[in-house]
C-alpha cells in the first residue's frame, strides 16, 4: 500500500493470525497520488504513474526511476484524465497500459512502447478524473499448447466526455458515457469493438465474476470524479455477458437505495456476491446536510446465479487433493484434483484491490481439464492443470469455483506460486 502524495510504503508481514502493517518511509523514488500497481511474473510489483509522475518504478525497490513519455503526452492539462492507467498483464509477459484514450503495449523491463494501439473510438477520456474502468477478459489456455492463451481481450467502460472536468468545477454536470470498448490484443492488427451500455456511467466499478460475465456497478449519470462533481447516482449494477450475442450481452439489474458516488468500491467474494461499500464526495466526512452524505454502511449484491431457484444445481466442493504439497500451494501447470457434487469448467479469480473504479491486478484463468470422473449419481471428481506460466497468473492468491451449468459454488482458496 502507497500513502498518497507520499512516498510512504506499507504492507502486511506475515501470512498468520499475529501479522501486523510495515511501514518503511521514504521507500518510492518518487511521491506517489494516484499511481497504478501491477503484480508481475517474478512477484515484483511495478508502480505505475501519479500525478505529475511520468514514470514507473519497482518493488522491492532496485533504487531507479524509469521514464514514460506516454503518461505525459497523455494529460490533458489541468483536466489530467491520466491518472490510475488501466494495467493489465498480459500472457506474453508485456503489459497493457491504457491512459485517456490511448493504450500501449510495454515492455517494462527494456522500458519500450512495442506498440501503439488504435485510440479508442469518441475521443472521450476514461481515466481519473473522467473515470471509467477495465477489465481484462478471462483467460482460457490452448489444450493443445498449454501456454498459449489464443484471445487475450481488455475491456473499458464509462467515464466522462471531453470537458467534463471543467464543466464540472463550473457547476454544470456532463452527461457520463455509455459506450464501452473491447479491444482483442492477441490480433494482429487490432481494432476496437463499440459497445453502448443501457445505462450511462462514470465512477463506476467492473469485477469478473465466477461465470466469466462482467459486473458493472456503483457510479453516477452525470459529472467525474472529485470533490462535489458528481450528479444523478446510478444505483442499478448491469450485466455483460461476454459471449452472448451482442444484443443480449447487457441486463440491467435490481437498483440499490444506497447512492454510491466518488470513493466507493467493490469486490468479489468467495460466495459469490459482490460487497460494495463506501462514497464521500466530500473533503471531510459530512453526514447531514449535503447532496450525497458520507456513506458507512456496507451492501451485498447477489447476481441472479445466486437465486434459490438454482439450489438443485449448485455445486459445491467437498474436496481437494494434490499429487504433491498440500492442495492449498499449488506451482506452474501442476494437477490438482477436486471432488464436487453435481462441471462444466473451473476458474481461478485473482484478488483484487480495487480504488477508483479500477481494480488492480484482477483477472481470471480458466483452467485445462484433464479428466472427470462420476463417483456417484451426484458427485464428480474433476482432474484440472493449473495456470502454464506466471505471465498467465502472476503469484499470489485465487479464488477457484466451479461453475456447472452457469451456476457457481462457493470458492477454494489457492495460492499459487513457483517452485
Amino acid at each position: 500500500m502507497f500513502t498518497p502524495r507520499s512516498n510512504l510504503l506499507s504492507y502486511v508481514d506475515g501470512d498468520d493470525d499475529n501479522n501486523d502493517w510495515v511501514e518503511y518511509p521514504d521507500y518510492l523514488n518518487r511521491r506517489r497520488w494516484y499511481a497504478t500497481n501491477q503484480i508481475l511474473p517474478d512477484g515484483r510489483v511495478i508502480i505505475v504513474g501519479g500525478r505529475r509522475q511520468y514514470n514507473y518504478e519497482f518493488y522491492p525497490s532496485d533504487s531507479k526511476l524509469y521514464w514514460l513519455d506516454f503518461l505525459r503526452e497523455t494529460r490533458d492539462g489541468r483536466n489530467e484524465n491520466n491518472l490510475y492507467p488501466f494495467v493489465h498483464l498480459l500472457p506474453d509477459g508485456n503489459l497493457f497500459i491504457f491512459s485517456n484514450t490511448r493504450s500501449i503495449l510495454f515492455d517494462y523491463d527494456g522500458n519500450r512502447v512495442l506498440t501503439e494501439f488504435p485510440e479508442i473510438p469518441g475521443g472521450d477520456p476514461r481515466n481519473y478524473p473522467s473515470s471509467g474502468s477495465s477489465v481484462l477478459l478471462p483467460l482460457v489456455e490452448n489444450a493443445t499448447a498449454p501456454t498459449s492463451i489464443e484471445v487475450v481481450e481488455v475491456m473499458v467502460c464509462g467515464g466522462a466526455p471531453q470537458g467534463a472536468v471543467r464543466s464540472a468545477r463550473a457547476g454544470e454536470f456532463a452527461r457520463a458515457i455509455s459506450s464501452c470498448g473491447r479491444l482483442r490484443v492477441s490480433d494482429r492488427n487490432p481494432n476496437w469493438e463499440m459497445e453502448t451500455m443501457p445505462l450511462e456511467r462514470v465512477m463506476g466499478d467492473m469485477l469478473l465474476l465466477p461465470t466469466g460475465d462482467v459486473i458493472v456497478i456503483n457510479g453516477a449519470g452525470r459529472g467525474t470524479a472529485g470533490w462535489e462533481n458528481g450528479r444523478e447516482p446510478v444505483t442499478a449494477p448491469v450485466i455483460y455477458r461476454p459471449s452472448a450475442p451482442q444484443i443480449w450481452r447487457f441486463s440491467v439489474m435490481a437498483a440499490s437505495p444506497t447512492a454510491r458516488m466518488y470513493h466507493s468500491s467493490a469486490i468479489l467474494l468467495g460466495d459469490g456476491r459482490i460487497l460494495v461499500g463506501g462514497s464521500n464526495p466530500h473533503v471531510f466526512y459530512n453526514f447531514t446536510g449535503v447532496l450525497y452524505p458520507t456513506e458507512l454502511k456496507l451492501d451485498a449484491f447477489s447476481p441472479p446465479y445466486l437465486s434459490p431457484a438454482y439450489d438443485p444445481v449448485r455445486p459445491r466442493i467437498v474436496g481437494v487433493r494434490a499429487a504433491a504439497a498440500p492442495a492449498a500451494v499449488r506451482g506452474y501447470g501442476e494437477e490438482i484434483r477436486v471432488s464436487f457434487c453435481v462441471t462444466r469448467y473451473l476458474t481461478r479469480s485473482a484478488v483484487s484491490v480495487r480504488t477508483h473504479s479500477f481494480a488492480m491486478n484482477q483477472r481470471m484463468v480458466v483452467l485445462r481439464i484433464v479428466d472427470v470422473k462420476q463417483k456417484a449419481s451426484d458427485m464428480y471428481t474433476v482432474t484440472v492443470v493449473g495456470p502454464s506460466t506466471a505471465e498467465i497468473a502472476p503469484p499470489g492468491y485465487y479464488m477457484m469455483f466451479v461453475v456447472h451449468a452457469g451456476i457457481p459454488s462457493s470458492c477454494i482458496w489457492i495460492k499459487l506460486q513457483s517452485r
